[in-house]
């Protein structure tokens, strides 16, 4: 399916632009966290979570007060559920049914503190202690790193070294513009983010290999052409797939989004995020840092006259 017949756009032509643009979100990202820090959900940071019914809308400032300054109070669901998520970094003991005493003692500190109505059978609870936490965190650093170099060795392997740092850093920049979202939106970090991150780690590398590739097979046919002008015809002759791609996933994560509920939204929303960055980095920000890296080296197979032009753009157009 083609929904542009002769596609014929300058993509590289804006290539500073979109550094630019993408430095700067990243930085204000970075800002962010290194001020604020990542909110860092009980999966990493440890802690209790219950999940209460009140009979009527509760005030959350007065949850917030009978239980202490560390308590995070949020509705969750509909809110003619009426159901509050309450969040504690307290945890009991890591051993034994001592686990289980920190959620009594939140029901018996509520009903004493007189906020409402509610069920006293919690409609859900998670409980992680922070050694757990920490090694969770450790495990969820981990894969990411390992993620990457073995995306590094890859194409490190099937392509041209100066396109396998142009992926990699094409993939990092995703990973840290899901992360600035997440600082901006104050999503907290669970392991269903991570989940997302890792996910769109191999859907950004996917979506870069394709225009990779097709960038080597027309390195046979035009062997006297510069690396931009390869380059821009391989992202031209692509864009129906990538946006068919990617416009399909966008709609189904979108729908996750809308409709995945609480537990969810957090793995929907860094999915959005990502397949828009990803999108936008395999056009602009991959094959750039490959240009870039190449400058006036040869490609392997090219006469060294036409590397010597890949610095200047070319006036021929796309086939």
């Amino acid at each position: 399916m083609q929904i542009f017949s002769t596609p014929n756009f300058d993509f590289v032509r804006w290539r500073w632009y979109a550094l630019a643009l993408s430095a700067a979100v990243i930085l204000a990202g970075a800002f962010l966290i290194g001020t604020r820090g990542l909110q860092k959900g009980v999966d990493f940071e440890g802690g209790t979570v219950v999940i209460l019914h009140f009979d009527q809308q509760p005030d959350s400032n007065a949850i917030t007060g009978a239980l202490g300054g560390d308590a995070t109070v949020q509705h969750y669901g509909q809110p003619a559920d009426n159901n509050v998520m309450i969040r504690v970094k307290r945890v009991g003991e890591e051993t034994g049914t001592d686990l289980s005493r920190e959620v009594g003692r939140i029901v018996t500190t509520l009903k004493a503190a007189n906020v409402g109505t509610f069920s006293e059978k919690p409609v859900g609870t998670t409980i992680v202690g922070p050694v757990v936490g920490e090694q969770l965190r450790r495990q969820g650093i981990m894969a990411t790193v390992l993620a990457m170099a073995g995306i590094l060795a890859y194409i490190a392997l099937r392509f041209q070294f100066s396109f396998a740092v142009g992926a990699v850093v094409a993939t990092l920049h995703d990973l840290l513009v899901c992360l600035a979202f997440l600082a901006f939106f104050k999503y907290d970090i669970t392991l269903n983010v991570v989940a997302g991150l890792l996910t769109i780690t191999g859907y950004s590398v996917n979506d870069t290999i394709v225009i990779f590739d097709r960038v080597r097979e027309n390195m046979r046919s035009m062997r006297r052409d510069n690396l931009t002008h390869i380059v821009n015809t391989a992202v031209n002759q692509t864009l129906s797939r990538t946006v068919i791609t990617a416009g399909t996933t966008l709609l189904s994560v979108l729908a996750l989004y809308l409709f995945g509920g609480e537990v969810l939204e957090g793995f929907a929303f860094t999915m959005l995020v990502g397949i828009i960055s990803g999108t936008y980095s395999t056009v602009f920000i991959a094959s750039a840092i490959a240009i870039i890296l190449q400058g006036r080296k040869p490609l392997k197979g090219q006469p060294a006259a036409a590397a010597a032009t890949s610095t200047r753009p070319s006036k021929r157009r796309a086939s």
